[in-house]
């Protein structure tokens, strides 16, 4: 069975933490979710962010998330994928120095990586993109340039896929931007 680490964190994206987790774990991956400094059973506070008309997204509170696995506990090389979730967890996150020596290992072994929306920001302040061709929320577009990468201007609703690494704009894209994860990581569905 394979097993996946999921990063997020405080006022992570609610769609973005729990639909990918419960998608990932139907059908039947081992997932992980974690958060530096906080252990199995604790809670990440989650934001709803949507789109509704503003020049930006608007922000709600959103459900409360409990881990089921302990950050001090994450031995990489146990894992075969990495999802990493959006919202405004990334800007803390990508401060952790763990975090991105974790993120860095995952590109060094060339094992698939999904990051949707603001998640990206975390492959940036990682040094992982230069020279990748991804996507992200808008906003985050320019830090992907100034990281070297290219940036993908895609729908929305889209996944973008560069070898082993999957990114996507924001929580509408879920549909393809877990399927492209699932090949990635060598899945097949058959209807």
């Amino acid at each position: 069975m394979k097993k996946v680490l999921f990063l997020t964190g405080d006022f992570t994206e609610d769609y973005e933490t729990m639909v990918p987790f419960q998608m990932l774990e139907m059908v039947g991956y081992t997932v992980h979710t974690v958060c530096p400094d906080k252990k199995k059973g604790d809670i990440v506070k989650t934001a709803i962010h949507d789109f509704e008309g503003d020049q930006t997204y608007t922000e709600k509170p959103g459900h409360n998330f409990a881990l089921n696995y302990s950050f001090a506990d994450v031995k990489v090389s146990d894992y075969d994928g990495l999802v990493i979730a959006g919202g405004r967890a990334p800007e803390y996150l990508r401060l952790n120095k763990k975090v991105l020596e974790i993120v860095q290992h995952f590109f060094t072994t060339n094992k698939p990586v999904a990051a949707i929306c603001h998640g990206i920001q975390i492959l940036t302040a990682a040094g992982v993109v230069k020279g990748r061709k991804l996507t992200a929320y808008p906003a985050v577009g320019p830090e992907v340039t100034l990281a070297g990468g290219e940036f993908q201007s895609i729908p929305v609703d889209g996944a973008f896929v560069d070898g082993n690494l999957v990114t996507s704009p924001a929580w509408p894209a879920h549909p393809s931007f877990i399927r492209e994860f699932l090949k990635v990581m060598g899945a097949t569905i058959q209807l």
